[in-house]
């Protein structure tokens, strides 16, 4: 039996194929979409639908040919994000992207959609789909073709099954805001005295079920959000492991059987049928790194990759002087959920510390600072501290001083999945259990090993 998972990223495109038998990647394939797009708005962040699905069709096409049709697929992708489509099941906008700002852009009153949605009682930040939607429909950006509001990995699925409208799982569904998790359902009064029609929200499923078949049978299921797959496709005890988890973006999550009301730098998200996780996000994350590495290069006046430099400075600065000499760094260079003007900063600086490492160990610190801040406040609202610590994301599996940082900030030696692309892998593991080639989820996560 194989299982076809895809995970549609912020910046990536990653197909796997699974051994049901096994856990083994029969397959795999990860790739930039470069799918961003400029729309004009300054605080806008934009992508292009039509080429993340046009490249997913040739990386699933090119697998079915080179090892069969798959049994069943799993769905992933950027959460938060939104794009319309038509009647037809058309695109008739780009994909507003987890990032974009214009939900958080005051209108004439000076009020923003995210105030707006907050005064109604709804859960709202800049970049979340009803947020952006809410402005979109008050500055006149909806398109007139517009029949429904969908994720880019439920576009892909529709496309792949040949539905005309999408279907959403809570976990996507909750990642816009304006969602009751008790009931599994749109805040749909607050959001129609707001001037929203209802018509345009999707339909909304609590766990991760087939929404069609690909021309070649195999079922398809709604798509997961990312960290939701991210955490299915890591541990295998879930409410007794922390996943910190570190790509374009950074979460820190850890799983619970019961609703727990949050707030702050906690999230409570739905995961499947019955469970919740508490979920901390940093926006900046592992972008934030990768921002590092751009200023070095520049600096050196070279297109040279600089990582392998970065690493040998900075473990050469801990060698000499210790990791708490190193530079104070905040790393929301991206704002915050809850304030979307916050900047990072730097501080600690001094003689005997002006060097690059100090820099590079104070930005890994900073990234890891901000996950342990939302897992603090985790332990508070449950009472507990899980026992294992699992790390994924390409940001941490290709950082070795990352995860010895790791291990001395959260006290627990790190484990990493044997796998590669773990929300891929989540969102296979994910579709056999839906499709009953597994018993349960739990049996699907017997699979995962690690390193």
């Amino acid at each position: 039996m194989k299982a076809l998972g895809i995970d549609i990223g912020t910046t990536t495109l990653s197909v796997v194929l699974v051994d049901g038998d096994s856990g083994e990647l029969i397959a795999r394939e990860t790739l930039s979409h470069s799918s961003f797009m400029d729309d004009g708005c300054p605080v806008g962040k934009v992508q292009d639908p039509e080429r993340m699905l046009a490249l997913v069709r040739e990386c699933v096409g090119g697998m079915a040919r080179a090892h069969g049709e798959p049994d069943c697929v799993g769905l992933t992708g950027q959460m938060h994000g939104m794009l319309y489509v038509d009647r037809a099941g058309d695109a008739v906008s780009p994909l507003y992207t987890w990032q974009d700002g214009r939900g958080g852009l005051p209108f004439a009153d000076k009020s923003s959609a995210v105030d707006l949605l907050r005064g109604a009682g709804c859960s709202a930040a800049a970049g979340y789909g009803l947020s952006t939607h809410l402005y979109l429909l008050r500055t006149g950006g909806v398109p007139k073709a517009a029949a429904k509001l969908t994720t880019i990995s439920d576009y892909v699925g529709m496309k792949l099954t040949g539905r005309l409208a999408p279907v959403l799982s809570a976990d996507m569904a909750a990642s816009w805001g304006c969602f009751d998790l008790r009931s599994g359902r749109f805040r749909v009064e607050a959001l129609e005295s707001l001037g929203v029609d209802a018509g345009m929200l999707p339909e909304t499923r609590r766990g991760y079920e087939v929404i069609g078949g690909m021309r070649g049978g195999a079922p398809v299921i709604c798509s997961l959000g990312d960290n939701q797959a991210s955490v299915i496709g890591s541990v295998r005890d879930i409410n007794d492991t922390l996943l910190i988890n570190i790509g374009t973006g950074s979460q820190v999550s850890m799983g619970t059987d019961r609703f727990i009301e949050c707030s702050g730098s906690v999230e409570l998200r739905p995961c499947g049928a019955q469970g919740y996780i508490l979920a901390g996000s940093g926006l900046c994350g592992g972008r934030a790194y990768a921002m590092l590495e751009r200023f070095y290069r520049e600096i050196a006046g070279s297109d040279a990759p600089r990582y392998d430099a970065m690493q040998r400075q900075a473990q050469a600065f801990i060698d000499e002087c210790g990791p708490e000499a190193a530079w104070r760094v905040r790393t929301a260079f991206s704002g915050t959920r809850d304030d979307p003007a916050a900047r990072g900063s730097i501080s600690g600086i001094g003689v005997d510390n002006f060097r690059p490492g100090a820099l590079t160990v104070g930005v890994i610190a900073g990234i890891l600072e901000e996950l342990r801040e939302a897992f603090d406040a985790m332990r508070t609202l449950t009472g507990r501290s899980p026992a294992l610590l699992v790390g994924s994301g390409n940001g941490l599996r290709q950082n070795r001083l990352m995860q010895a940082l790791a291990e001395e900030r959260f006290g627990l030696k790190l484990r990493i999945p044997a796998h590669m692309e773990e929300a891929a892998f989540g969102a296979a593991l994910a579709a056999m259990a839906a499709t009953g080639r597994k018993a349960s989820l739990s049996e699907a996560q017997e699979l995962i090993r690690y390193q």
